[in-house]
């Protein structure tokens, strides 16, 4: 039955009418006013610091956790056997994340249970929050950094020879943290490269012996390579050497 009828029949009143043609719609508006008083202040710039934090947080989770590491050592892995879109970057990059994940998770269980929480709950303030929170963090760092890297750092900053892990400023250690990163997952990755390059030779030499020199020896080897990399279960060392590298 159409609206005319309807209204011609009587079974629609006014008001029925009116919410119907004009329905109503949630209103959404975002203000912005002077602050009256310094607590107002204070959660303002708070805000914005979390703001910062949530979308600075890809380039955190890199510089300051474990993925370095791990996410060039698998892309070493997947060069070394010869696949170069097996698995795909995205499988790269999650298992990646999900390894970091694993890795940072006694880090991420004391800045929960010594910053988060506490502060959730008002018994500490921000401040002293995030104080807590980088604490942990620091100490992941320091147990990873190598002390010629981090003596690098602090002499390009002109710093002062400090005395104790405190006196090192978080935007020294990051840096120096990373170079150290950087280093250990090229030597990883060289170690994981020599049985392959064995393999790849092994294979030149014989194809050249059997005068198959028009022969790419890659379509030999990589059979070969993959059928290595699974009898040892290479997935699972790899996993496993990268947990452990960090403990």
């Amino acid at each position: 039955m159409t609206l005319r009828r309807l209204l011609i029949c009587g079974l629609l009143s006014a008001p029925c009418l009116k919410v119907w043609a004009e329905p109503a719609l949630p209103k959404v508006s975002i203000g912005i006013e002077a602050a009256k008083t310094p607590q107002d202040v204070s959660v303002s710039l708070q805000i914005l610091l979390i703001l910062t934090v949530l979308s600075l947080a890809p380039a955190l989770l890199i510089m300051v956790t474990s993925f370095t590491r791990i996410v060039i050592v698998l892309s070493f892995t997947r060069s070394a056997i010869g696949t170069h879109q097996v698995p795909p970057n995205s499988v790269i990059i999650g298992l990646a994340l999900f390894l970091t994940f694993f890795t940072m998770a006694p880090v991420a269980r004391q800045i929960n249970d010594t910053a988060f929480q506490p502060y959730v709950h008002n018994k500490i303030s921000f401040q002293e929050a995030l104080s807590r929170g980088t604490q942990p963090l620091r100490e992941f760092m320091f147990d990873q950094v190598r002390d010629k890297d981090l003596a690098l750092f602090i002499s390009l900053s002109h710093l002062d020879r400090p005395n104790s892990e405190a006196d090192v400023p978080t935007y020294v250690l990051i840096p120096a943290f990373l170079t150290s990163e950087l280093r250990t997952a090229f030597s990883i990755g060289f170690l994981i490269f020599v049985p392959f390059l064995i393999i790849d030779m092994v294979i030149s030499v014989t194809l050249m012996s059997m005068g198959m020199m028009m022969l790419p020896p890659i379509l030999i080897s990589l059979p070969f390579k993959i059928l290595l990399f699974v009898l040892v279960d290479g997935w699972h060392l790899i996993a496993r050497s990268l947990t452990l590298s960090f403990h």
